[in-house]
């Protein structure tokens, strides 16, 4: 993986906001841990990895996104509180 996981964690934000549905905010998300997973990134840096997203999301304003950019945001917002539950019942 050529990209620093700030520099992917960017981008997947990126395309989180660009996202033209709440399905492609899925797919983009699970690409993305897939991609981690291929790349033999431990399980609790991948952890880590959607704290840091969730985090990231709870900062943006509603008030500075359109519609559609706001959806994505907390539909990714759910799908990663999601993940982080499943992961934290995997490494327990």
């Amino acid at each position: 993986m050529s990209l620093s996981l700030e520099e992917y964690r960017e981008e997947l934000v990126s395309k989180i906001l660009s996202a033209v549905s709440q399905d492609e905010v899925n797919c983009f998300i699970n690409t993305a841990l897939k991609a981690l997973e291929q790349n033999k990134i431990n399980g609790h840096i991948i952890s880590r990895f959607v704290e840091k997203m969730t985090r990231d999301l709870r900062l943006f304003d509603p008030m500075k996104k359109d519609a559609q950019q706001w959806s994505n945001i907390k539909i990714a917002r759910i799908l990663f509180i999601r993940i982080k539950n499943n992961l934290n019942e995997t490494i327990n």
